[in-house]
C-alpha cells in the first residue's frame, strides 16, 4: 500500500483517492482556474487531517493560503467566520468597487453605514478573493462549515457558485449527517473509514500491549475504519478488557462514544488544568491572550496547560486549537453549569467593552444565572449593531437571548417581537413562530398586539407570497389604525400588494377587490399624503369602484412619483407604482420607473430585491420589442435568484420572451411549471400571466382558437385587478374577430375601452383604435387601422405598432389592395423579424407569399453562437462598460469578464472591443 511514517502520524492512510481529489483542486488553481470542493463526512472521519494536508500541498505549489474554522458557540456572531478567513486579505480591500468596499466595511464593523444586502457582502468577498489572486494563486481552506455563522456560510457559498476563471481553490469540510443548504450542490467529495488493513495498521498506533482478537475484530467492526474512533476508543478500554475480550458493545452513536473518550481524559487532568481548558472551550475566538486574561482572574497559574498540551487535547500558540472539534463540546459539556457560567464570568470580564463589546455581552448572557435587565439590555445593543452590520441572523439570535433575560414581562414581549421580526428578515421562520409565541404569553397592550398581527401576516407573505397574506396583512392594518395611522396605510399597501399576487386564491377575505375596500375606508394619512399614500387610495379606488374612480388618483400618485422621493421610498414603493402605471397605459412612467428601480436596487446592492425590479423591467423591453436585452435581464435574473437562492418569483419573464418569439414547446413546458408552482404557492397572479402569453404565443402562430381560448381565461381573471386582464383583452379581441365571432370580440372591445378611453395615453388609444378597427370595414377601419399606427409611432411599444402593420396589411389583402398590403405587410415582416418575433413574423411572411411577394427566410444570426451570458457580456461590453462594472452587475469577477469576452472574440472573429458595436 505504500504507507509512509508520515502516513501514521497524520492519519493520511491509504486516501490516495482523497488525496488525488484535493490535489485536482489545487492544481486548477495553480494554472489560472478556479475549483471548489466540499468535504463531507462523520465526525472523526479524516476531513480535518485531509485539509491539513491541502495546506501542505498549497504551500509547497507556490499557493497563498488561508484558513478559517466555524466554531458552534459563534454561530451568533455575525460574519465571524467570513471576517476570520479574510483578516488576510483586507489590504486590498481599497481595489473593490465603492459599494462592494462599503458593504464589507459595514459587515465586518470598520466603518459605519446602512445594513449591507448580504448578497453584496458575498460579491464583495468574490472580488477581494479574485484581487488577491492576481498577484498569486490562491487557497482558502475552511474546516467545520456546518458551524459557520450563516452570514458567513451564505456569502462563502455565493462566491463559490461565482468563481470560474479565477486562480483560486476553495475547499470546505462539512460534518454528516448536516443540514448545510448553502452548501448543496457544490463539487462534493465524501471522505469514508478506512480499509480493513489499514484501519487495523492504525489500531496497532494507539494500544501498546496485548489486544485480544475478538476484540480486535470488534473494534473494526463498530468504528467503521474511523481513524478517530480507532485511535481514542482504545483509551477507554482496561487490560483485561483489551487482552481478555470481556468488552461489552456500545450502542450509543460513534460521536458520542468518541466524545466519552475525550471527556474521560480530560476528566483524569488536574483541576485547575480542567479549569484552563473550560474556559478555552467557553471562548468560540480562540484568542489566547483573552484567555490567559480570563485564566488570571480565576486564579489559574500558566503552568497549567502543560498537562493539556501533553494529553494532545489542545494546543496553545499564536490561537488556542483543540485536537478536534468533539474535544471542544467533550470539555464544555462535562463541566457542570455553575463551572461554565465561571469561565464565561471571566472571558466578560477580560473582554474589553470597547473593542468586542458583542463578545463581552454574549459571554455575559452565559453567565447569567436568570433574568438580567442590564444584561439584556446590553444584548439588545449588540443586535443593534449586528443588524446595522447587515447581520440579521445574529441580531435575531441576541434579541432572541435578551427576551429570555428579561424579567419585566412588557419589557419580555418587545424583545420577542423585536427578535421575531429579525427572524423573519432572516428567514428563520420556524423560530419566528416560536418568539410570537413567547411574545402572546405576556399581557400585551393594543400596538404590541397590533405587532403580532403584523408580524404574523409579514410572516405569511415572506414564506408563500399567497393564501392567507393579503387577510392577515389587512387584519393588522386593522388594528394599528387607532394607534398608528401612518403604519397602517403602509400596511394596507402592502396588502394589497399581497392581495395582487394571490388573487382569486387568497383566502376569505383577502381578495383584491375587498383588500381595497378595507383601505377605502382607512383613516387618512396624519401628514400631507405621501406618493405612496396617494398610490394606496388611487389602488383602492380602482380595484373597489373601477378605473374611473382610481385613474384620477393614481396619475396624481405617479405625478408625486416623479418629483424627488428618497431613494428608501422608491426601493420599496416603485414595483407597485409601476403596477399603477400599467393600469393607466402609462408607457413613460413604466419605462422610467422600472428603469429606476433596476438602477436602485443595484445601486443599493438590495440584491434580494432585483428579481422583481428585473421582471417588472423586462416586460417593458418586452413591449418595446427590445427582445435581446430582455433576454439579457432574464439571464440576469437567473443569475440573481441563482446566486441569492431565491425562489421567490415565477418565471414570468421568461414566459412571455418565449411566447413572443414564438416557442411553442418552451412556452408549453414553462406554462405548465409556472401554473402547477403559483398554484401551490397561493400566487393566482402567475394563471392570468401565463394564460396571456400563451394567448400571444398562439396568435403569433395563427393558432386563433387555441388563442381565443386563452385570452379568454387570462381577461375573465379577477376584472380590473391583473394587467393580464386588459392586456388577455387585446388579444381577445384579435383572436375573436379571426375566428368569426364578432360578438365576443366586441364585448372585448367595450371592457378594453374603460381602461384605454379614461388613460388618454397614445399607447392605450392606439390599441383601441386597432381593436375597433378589426371589428370595422370599409373607410372606418382604414381610419382606425392608420390612427393606431400614427399613434404607436408615438411610444416606445413597438410590439404593438408591427403588429398594427401586420393586421392592417392582413386587412388590405382581403380588401384586394395587394399594392398598399404589401407595404404594410413588408413593414410588419421587417420590424418582426429584426425584433425576433418569428411567429408573428412567419405570419407575416406567408401573408406576403399571398400577395405574390418573394420573401427570403431570415438568415442565422452570428449572435446565435454565442452563450447567453456570453451575449449579455458582450452587449454590455459594447455599451463601453468596464470589466469591474459588468462583473458587479452579473455578480462574477472582472478576471471572469475577461474570460468571457476572450471566447466571445474568437467566436465572432473579432479582436478587440471596438468591434464589438
Amino acid at each position: 500500500m505504500g504507507v509512509s511514517s508520515g502516513d501514521l502520524g497524520t492519519g493520511l492512510l491509504d486516501r490516495r483517492g482523497e488525496r488525488a481529489a484535493v490535489d485536482r483542486v489545487l492544481d486548477r488553481a495553480r494554472v489560472g482556474n478556479s475549483s471548489v470542493l466540499v468535504v463531507r463526512g462523520e465526525p472523526g472521519i479524516g476531513k480535518t487531517v485531509l485539509l491539513d494536508y491541502a495546506l501542505r500541498r498549497a504551500s509547497a505549489s507556490g499557493l497563498r493560503v488561508v484558513r478559517a474554522w466555524g466554531v458552534e458557540s459563534e454561530m451568533e456572531l455575525a460574519f465571524a467566520g467570513l471576517h476570520q478567513l479574510c483578516l488576510p486579505l483586507l489590504g486590498r480591500l481599497e481595489q473593490l468597487p465603492k459599494p462592494q468596499r462599503d458593504a464589507l466595511g459595514v459587515a465586518f464593523g470598520m466603518r459605519e453605514g446602512p445594513a449591507p444586502d448580504r448578497f453584496l457582502v458575498g460579491l464583495a468577498v468574490l472580488s477581494l478573493l479574485a484581487a488577491t489572486a492576481d498577484d498569486q494563486p490562491l487557497a482558502c481552506v475552511v474546516d467545520d462549515a456546518q458551524w459557520l455563522d450563516r452570514a458567513s456560510v451564505q456569502c462563502l457559498a455565493f462566491a463559490a457558485r461565482r468563481l470560474l476563471a479565477e486562480p483560486i481553490a476553495l475547499i470546505f469540510a462539512v460534518r454528516e449527517p448536516g443540514d448545510d443548504q448553502e452548501l448543496a450542490g457544490l463539487p462534493a467529495l465524501t471522505v469514508t473509514g478506512l480499509g480493513n488493513a489499514d484501519a487495523r495498521t492504525l489500531l496497532a498506533t494507539a494500544i501498546s500491549g496485548r489486544l485480544d482478537a475478538e476484540v480486535r475484530d470488534r473494534i473494526l467492526a463498530e468504528t467503521r475504519g474511523n481513524p478517530l474512533a480507532l485511535l481514542q476508543l482504545p483509551r477507554g478500554l482496561g487490560p483485561a478488557e483489551l487482552a481478555g475480550g470481556f468488552w461489552l458493545p456500545d450502542p450509543r452513536p460513534l460521536a458520542s462514544r468518541i466524545e466519552d473518550s475525550f471527556h474521560r481524559q480530560f476528566q483524569s487532568l488536574p483541576h485547575r488544568t480542567q479549569r484552563l481548558l473550560l474556559t478555552a472551550a467557553a471562548d468560540p475566538s480562540g484568542a489566547t491572550p483573552l484567555l490567559w486574561r480570563a485564566a488570571e482572574l480565576q486564579g489559574i497559574p500558566p503552568d497549567a496547560a502543560a498537562a493539556a498540551e501533553t494529553a494532545g487535547l489542545v494546543e496553545f500558540g499564536a490561537r488556542v486549537h483543540f485536537g478536534h472539534p468533539l474535544v471542544r463540546s467533550a470539555v464544555y459539556r462535562a463541566a457542570s453549569a455553575d463551572d461554565r457560567r465561571d469561565a464565561h464570568r471571566a472571558l466578560a470580564e477580560a473582554t474589553d467593552p470597547e473593542a468586542d463589546p458583542d463578545r463581552r455581552a454574549w459571554h455575559r448572557a452565559h453567565a447569567a444565572i436568570g433574568p438580567d435587565e442590564e444584561v439584556a439590555a446590553e444584548l439588545e445593543r449588540s443586535a443593534g449593531r449586528a443588524q446595522a452590520r447587515g447581520g440579521l441572523a445574529a441580531a435575531a439570535a441576541f434579541l432572541e437571548r435578551a427576551a429570555a433575560l428579561t424579567p419585566d414581562p412588557a419589557q419580555r414581549a418587545n424583545r420577542a417581537l423585536a427578535a421575531a421580526q429579525a427572524k423573519i428578515q432572516a428567514g428563520a421562520f420556524d423560530a419566528a413562530v416560536k418568539l410570537l409565541g413567547m411574545a402572546e404569553a405576556a399581557p400585551l397592550d393594543e400596538l404590541q398586539r397590533a405587532r403580532v398581527d403584523l408580524l404574523r401576516a409579514q410572516l405569511a407573505f415572506a414564506a408563500n407570497r399567497g393564501s392567507d397574506a393579503p387577510s392577515l396583512l389587512l387584519s393588522a392594518a386593522k388594528r394599528l389604525e387607532p394607534i398608528d395611522a401612518a403604519l397602517a396605510r403602509d400596511t394596507y399597501l402592502d396588502a394589497l400588494n399581497a392581495a395582487l399576487f394571490a388573487a382569486h386564491l387568497a383566502s376569505p377575505g383577502g381578495r383584491p377587490p375587498e383588500v381595497a375596500a378595507a383601505a377605502r375606508a382607512a383613516p387618512r394619512p396624519p401628514h400631507p399624503p405621501r406618493p405612496h399614500d396617494l398610490l394606496l387610495d388611487g389602488l383602492a379606488a380602482n380595484f373597489s369602484e373601477g378605473h374611473a374612480a382610481g385613474a384620477p388618483i393614481l396619475q396624481r400618485a405617479l405625478s408625486a412619483f416623479d418629483e424627488e422621493t428618497s431613494a428608501e421610498a422608491e426601493l420599496r414603493w416603485l414595483w407597485p407604482a409601476c403596477v399603477a402605471a400599467i393600469h393607466l397605459w402609462d408607457d413613460a412612467r413604466w419605462d422610467r420607473f422600472s428603469s429606476r428601480h433596476v438602477r436602485l436596487t443595484r445601486d443599493a446592492g438590495a440584491l434580494s430585491e432585483l428579481p422583481n425590479a428585473l421582471s417588472q423591467r423586462a416586460y417593458v423591453l418586452l413591449f418595446a420589442g427590445e427582445l435581446a436585452a430582455a433576454a439579457s435581464l432574464v439571464e440576469e435574473m437567473q443569475v440573481a435568484t441563482e446566486a441569492t437562492g431565491s425562489s421567490r418569483l415565477a418565471p414570468y419573464s421568461s414566459l412571455a420572451l418565449a411566447a413572443l418569439r414564438g416557442r411553442e414547446a418552451e412556452v408549453s413546458i414553462l406554462a405548465t411549471a409556472t401554473k402547477e408552482e403559483v398554484v401551490q404557492r397561493g400566487e393566482g397572479i402567475g394563471i392570468g400571466l401565463t394564460d396571456w402569453a400563451t394567448a400571444v404565443l398562439h396568435n403569433g402562430l395563427g393558432h386563433y382558437q387555441n388563442a381565443m381560448q386563452a385570452a379568454e381565461t387570462a381577461s375573465a381573471y379577477l376584472s380590473n385587478v391583473s394587467p393580464s386582464v386588459s392586456w388577455g383583452l387585446v388579444e381577445l379581441v384579435e383572436a375573436a374577430a379571426r375566428c368569426g365571432l364578432p360578438e365576443r370580440a366586441a364585448d372585448a372591445v367595450r371592457r378594453l375601452s374603460e381602461s384605454t378611453s379614461l388613460s388618454g395615453s397614445d399607447w392605450a388609444l392606439g390599441v383601441e383604435a386597432r381593436s375597433r378597427a378589426l371589428l370595422s370595414e370599409g373607410e372606418t377601419a382604414d381610419r382606425l387601422y392608420r390612427e393606431a399606427i400614427e399613434r404607436l409611432g408615438r411610444t416606445r411599444m413597438r410590439v404593438e405598432l408591427a403588429r398594427s402593420h401586420l393586421v392592417y396589411g392582413e386587412w388590405l389583402r382581403r380588401e384586394n389592395r395587394r399594392t398598399d398590403a404589401r407595404e404594410q405587410l413588408r413593414i410588419a415582416h421587417e420590424m418582426l423579424t429584426d425584433m425576433g418575433l418569428d411567429g408573428f413574423a412567419d405570419r407575416a411572411r406567408r401573408e406576403l407569399l399571398a400577395t405574390g411577394e418573394t420573401v427570403r427566410k431570415r438568415t442565422v444570426d452570428t449572435l446565435t453562437d454565442l452563450t447567453a451570458q456570453e451575449a449579455q457580456i458582450a452587449k454590455l461590453a459594447r455599451d463601453g462598460r468596464t470589466n469591474q462594472e459588468i462583473g458587479s452587475q452579473l455578480f462574477i469577477s472582472p478576471r471572469t469578464v475577461e474570460w468571457h469576452l476572450g471566447n466571445v472574440f474568437t467566436k465572432l472573429g473579432i479582436t478587440s472591443r471596438k468591434d464589438l458595436r
